[in-house]
């Protein structure tokens, strides 16, 4: 490799690293403040660099919060299909669904609290469209499972299918609001303690 073309590699790896930087202090701000009452100025103070520095990297509040919620979103249902392609059981899918969820939380925390808290502001825009298809392919993912489960005998069949999935949805999610990475409890073992709550209830026998 020339030394040039090694210095231009150089260079792409430190502006992506650093684009990366920048968007991970965005979520925080924008997760912390709100989206639309965020400024790029309140950014890019957060990021300790003038406000100007940022159009660098990015045009607009608009694509920093587009790059947050894609990325996030992307890397979430790549890991669900893992999932969902290797065909386990139903009661086995639920519990990886939720593990990688909770997988999502631990890395996404800043993106998933925006994704609760603007999705449905932003899907108002062309730009952020996919949010209601997410939305809408999320439920159908865990409705089919939960009437897979009901029918085979694995979840109970007395219970009304869409509420079990609206608590599992925001019991879930809402996670985000409170989990810190390095607490008490790590993402996995949150997950283990919420699939016995939910597998097994929190009777004694």
């Amino acid at each position: 490799m020339s030394p040039r073309r090694r210095d231009a590699e150089g260079t792409a790896a430190a502006r992506a690293e650093r684009r990366a930087e920048l968007l991970a202090t965005a979520a925080e701000v924008f997760a912390t403040r709100g989206y639309a009452a965020t400024t790029v100025r309140e950014v890019a103070d957060a990021a300790g660099i003038l406000g100007g520095s940022l159009y660098y990297h990015f045009d607009s509040k608009e694509s920093m919060a587009d790059e947050i919620l894609s990325t996030f979103l992307n890397e979430m249902w790549a890991a669900y299909e893992r999932v969902l392609d290797a065909r386990l059981g139903a009661r086995e899918t639920l519990t990886a669904l939720i593990a990688e969820s909770f997988g999502c939380i631990d890395r996404h925390r800043p993106a998933v609290v925006m994704y609760q808290n603007e999705s449905r502001h932003l899907a108002t825009s062309p730009r952020f469209a996919y949010l209601i298809e997410s939305r809408r392919r999320f439920e159908e993912m865990w409705m089919s499972l939960l009437e897979r489960g009901a029918r085979e005998g694995a979840f109970r069949s007395d219970l009304d299918t869409g509420l079990v999935y609206r608590f599992i949805r925001d019991t879930v999610w809402v996670a985000a609001t409170w989990y810190q990475r390095g607490g008490r409890l790590t993402a996995d073992q949150i997950a283990e303690q919420y699939l016995a709550m939910v597998l097994e209830g929190i009777q004694h026998d």
